[in-house]
């Protein structure tokens, strides 16, 4: 479905509501505003598989966007807004973006843009205009644009898709193209739209909270489908833990999506304030976009109940595994079972398929390519198997049990090879997650002589550890590390054991959790 057939329905209804204000936007608003849109940037020369790109803070009119441009044959771009000018300029050429819009709550970027990206023929800006620098004059206001064109919808509404870029902790961010299908929105609803509904229960009577921002995949596509099916999107500005309990018990949630760091900070609330917060409501809460450590997860359940559930897949859509609160009681630490988008196909270097319980890398089979990387045929010849073209991986590393159930130990670029030996820093990770006294934790190889890696520790302590930054980077008081570091003897084998630890004030993750541990090599190199 989409929100035109809500908007006839029930056109009152709230399609988005945020979370700190109140301020909601129905049916027939998102509807008659994302037909607006459609129709002007159709006016302006826009044809099926042109690009319109989206630099935005968390604002309900994202989806006013997003669907416009779904309704025009378009391929969308949200741009992580906490990216550098030239980092997002980079992005917006590369995507070919004709239409660029933005959000004046970005002044500084939405300014510096205009010069980087000449190729952009349109520019509309939403929010207080007056609040741009000097370069506010390259952008239309897009109120007045939306209030001139026409609220009709065209005859045929051909389907587009969102282009998102790779998060870029392992290297330049990449854009991952779907191809377009040609159907009509109207005529049938998305398969991925089918597949979610069908997965977690989204109808009408849903109220999912959105945590996080809504230029990564799984925000912006999970939004997408919750007003595809006619629920309401609960849209928090930015993620905070008391804040996110408190959206939960005032707007009466019942679906919700997150990532492990979330959990964690949640789960560090002192206990008497996380009991302050109804949280009954929810019946799924959904995770991805990191392992979660099998501790935290257990946690999570025994406070909020079986409601969690997992599943494992990338931008690139290339496959999917799904698991349940009970199937992961029974397997705990998997991430689930082949899905409808392809099967599990796992590993060695020379493509030959590995045994159950061998590690190896993690492939999906399709009988089709499902993505390239825009601008980048070599990226993509490099994600396809070597043996089965339509086949493809994103670099992570797992193995199956007998029973097909995939557990994943870490992305290939960060094993850490010492003295001949693989170590998965995502194994050292989840055992540090949960201690009293550490906020946050990456693992990562550095250069050894002997060995040509060592084990690395990078911790940000909590506020009340006995810890203190000295000189660049800062180091752990001895009592913290030698403590930290006995911890993690009696959990782990003595060569997983970091053979250095060293104490920063934050580590770089992205908004969705994802450690960018290129940024932390490269300093240590």
């Amino acid at each position: 479905m989409y929100p035109g057939v809500h908007a006839s329905a029930r056109g009152d209804k709230p399609a988005v509501v945020v979370a700190r204000t109140g301020r909601m936007v129905t049916y027939r608003e998102l509807e008659e505003r994302s037909l607006r849109l459609a129709n002007h940037v159709r006016a302006a020369g826009l044809v099926p598989g042109d690009h319109l790109a989206l630099v935005s803070d968390n604002d309900p009119r994202c989806l006013e966007v997003y669907w416009a441009a779904l309704r025009s044959g378009l391929y969308v771009t949200a741009v992580n807004s906490h990216l550098t000018a030239d980092e997002a300029a980079y992005i917006v050429r590369d995507c070919g973006a004709r239409v660029l819009v933005v959000s004046a709550a970005l002044p500084e970027l939405a300014a510096a843009l205009v010069s980087r990206t000449p190729q952009v023929r349109e520019r509309l800006a939403y929010g207080p205009l007056e609040g741009l620098p000097g370069e506010a004059a390259a952008y239309d206001d897009y109120e007045r644009v939306l209030a001139a064109a026409s609220p009709q919808p065209p005859a045929r509404q051909p389907r587009g898709a969102d282009m998102l870029y790779s998060s870029g902790t392992t290297g330049r961010p990449k854009g991952i193209r779907p191809p377009l299908s040609g159907d009509d929105l109207t005529d049938s609803p998305h398969p991925l739209a089918v597949l979610f509904s069908e997965l977690y229960g989204f109808d009408t009577d849903t109220v999912y909270l959105s945590p996080a921002p809504l230029y990564h995949a799984a925000p912006l596509r999970f939004c997408a489908v919750v007003t595809a099916a006619g629920g309401t999107v609960v849209l928090m500005d930015a993620f905070d833990a008391a804040g996110a309990l408190e959206a939960i018990e005032r707007y009466r949630v019942t679906h919700s999506q997150w990532v492990p760091t979330m959990f964690v900070r949640m789960l560090k609330l002192p206990e008497a304030e996380r009991a302050r917060y109804d949280v009954s409501s929810l019946r799924v809460a959904i995770h991805a976009a990191a392992p979660c450590p099998a501790e935290v997860k257990r946690r999570m359940m025994e406070w909020w109940g079986p409601v969690l559930y997992e599943y494992y897949a990338a931008t690139e859509g290339n496959g999917l595994t799904v698991i349940t609160p009970r199937e992961w009681l029974r397997k705990p630490g998997s991430v689930g079972r082949s899905g409808p988008l392809g099967e599990v196909r796992v590993c060695a270097d020379d493509g030959t398929e590995v045994a159950a319980g061998t590690t190896g890398t993690v492939y999906f089979a399709r009988e089709e390519l499902p993505f390239t990387y825009h601008n980048d045929p070599d990226r993509t010849a490099e994600a396809r198997h070597p043996l089965h073209p339509a086949w493809t991986t994103t670099g992570d590393i797992g193995h199956v049990d007998e029973d097909g159930y995939l557990f994943l130990t870490d992305r290939a670029a960060f094993t850490i090879i010492s003295g001949g030996v693989n170590i998965y820093p995502q194994e050292i990770e989840d055992c540090l997650a949960l201690h009293p006294k550490v906020a946050d934790v990456a693992v990562i190889g550095v250069p050894d002589a002997e060995m040509g890696e060592s084990v690395h520790a990078v911790v940000e302590a909590e506020p009340s550890a006995p810890a203190r930054p000295e000189g660049p980077g800062g180091s752990i008081e001895p009592g913290l590390e030698d403590e930290l570091l006995a911890y993690l003897r009696e959990h782990l084998a003595g060569y997983k054991v970091p053979r250095s630890l060293e104490f920063t004030d934050r580590l770089p993750r992205t908004p969705t959790g994802k450690l960018a541990k290129g940024a932390l090599r490269r300093a240590r190199r």
